[in-house]
């Protein structure tokens, strides 16, 4: 049975899900080929990732090519009840509430984990923490997964060097399809989004600290520099240090820019990466939000034992006052400012994500019996179907070689 806020919100949850579906071209396809084929009569597939409206299109989606799916949040903050509620309502085994604390969270995943499936979706790497430790005995039938995001990469990267990878799984996230679309544009405008509804403040003419420069970087500090923003990024990787250099923007060290910064951005998927060191100099009435992953990357800690009052000063801002009284701001208590604020990426940029996840699982539902247990990129030709299907859907048409073109390339 399902654990959800409240089942009677499920009509504003279905009215989200049929507006996405309307943008989504590529996984409406995809859903139609499921539909006919059923690549997944009689498994059943768990899904832990960010619950929102994208999210429950692609639950439909699955359960359209046979398959019974179970559903969970991968954070706290960026679940949407009305959304869970839809699902639940459709007859999904839905487990999420918006807030819930982190023994509840983990209740969760854990349930969702039980009904022992055939394939799963991972984002950030929680489901297959558990499928090697506590929750170990629910992998038993279970042929393989995909994981969304760079944090879960490092993570699945981390534990096949070490040997302990015990599954196939599909590394989602650097698909071109995935990681040059939805890191990059997608992070880009929700992140913005997100700070901006929120703090209803300007971009224009402040300066704005951007800590990572890999895609999710990127997209931040292009959309950032578009809106006005002085940007300075701060780096632990030569080449990417150089990369940013070259695209504009202003390097130094993370200590060099807390004094500097107006709005300060974590796109890094490590933790400490604003300390109490950082935060004793930066200026009052700073904006502080991160869109790496998990609640780690700016030390929420050691700000609140530097405080000597907090308290919300609007939904998903909490004011921090220090001793010589200024005021430090947190946006959505240090979790994805873009979900936890915010929508998430626009659907047109997780019908291209989604659509990996769907073609993947789709992959290892054929092949992943015979497969070895870990890390695989996912196959080629996916990525260039993807591309195809949302170009045709752009009405964009684009050149095709020759035959004697082909024959002097492969020369």
């Amino acid at each position: 049975m399902s654990e959800i806020k409240d089942i009677n919100l499920y009509k504003s949850g279905n009215d989200k899900i049929d507006w996405v579906a309307s943008y989504m071209p590529v996984l409406n396809l995809i859903k139609a080929d499921f539909e006919k084929n059923k690549p997944f009569a009689g498994l059943r597939i768990s899904m832990s990732i960010h619950l929102e409206a994208k999210t429950a299109y692609l639950a439909k989606t699955l359960r359209a090519g046979g398959a019974e799916v179970f559903v969970t949040g991968c954070n706290p903050l960026s679940t949407q009840d009305d959304v869970a509620a839809a699902l639940a309502h459709d007859g999904f085994e839905v487990n999420a509430v918006h807030g819930i604390d982190m023994e509840g969270y983990e209740k969760h995943l854990e349930k969702t984990l039980s009904f022992c499936p055939h394939l799963i979706i991972d984002d950030g790497g929680d489901f297959i923490n558990l499928l090697h430790g506590k929750c170990r005995e629910y992998g038993k039938n279970l042929i393989g997964g995909c994981e969304e995001t760079t944090t879960g990469i490092h993570r699945l990267k981390s534990r096949e060097a070490r040997g302990e990878l015990d599954y196939v799984m599909i590394n989602v996230n650097d698909a071109d399809c995935k990681h040059l679309f939805d890191n990059r544009y997608g992070t880009g405008q929700s992140t913005l989004d997100g700070i901006m509804n929120t703090t209803n403040l300007m971009i224009a003419g402040k300066t704005v600290v951007v800590a990572g420069y890999g895609w999710c970087g990127k997209g931040f500090a292009m959309r950032a520099k578009g809106m006005g923003a002085v940007v300075i990024v701060t780096e632990i990787d030569p080449v990417k240090a150089l990369e940013a250099t070259m695209d504009g923007f202003l390097v130094m060290p993370m200590e060099k820019a807390a004094p500097l910064g107006d709005l300060f951005v974590t796109l890094t998927g490590c933790r400490d990466v604003i300390r109490r060191e950082h935060l004793e100099v930066m200026k009052d009435g700073v904006l502080l939000a991160n869109s790496g992953h998990f609640d780690v990357e700016i030390d929420k800690i050691a700000l609140a034992s530097m405080a000597k009052r907090s308290w919300e000063r609007k939904p998903n801002i909490m004011g921090y006052e220090l001793n010589d009284g200024r005021i430090l701001n947190l946006l959505a208590e240090g979790r994805l400012v873009n979900l936890a604020a915010g929508n998430g990426h626009p659907a047109e940029i997780m019908d291209m994500s989604f659509a990996i996840q769907a073609r993947g699982l789709e992959y290892l539902a054929k092949n992943g019996k015979n497969m070895e247990k870990k890390l695989y990129s996912v196959p080629r030709e996916i990525d260039i179907s993807v591309a195809k299907e949302k170009l045709k859907a752009g009405n964009i048409a684009i050149d095709t070689l020759s035959k004697e073109q082909e024959k002097y390339l492969n020369a």
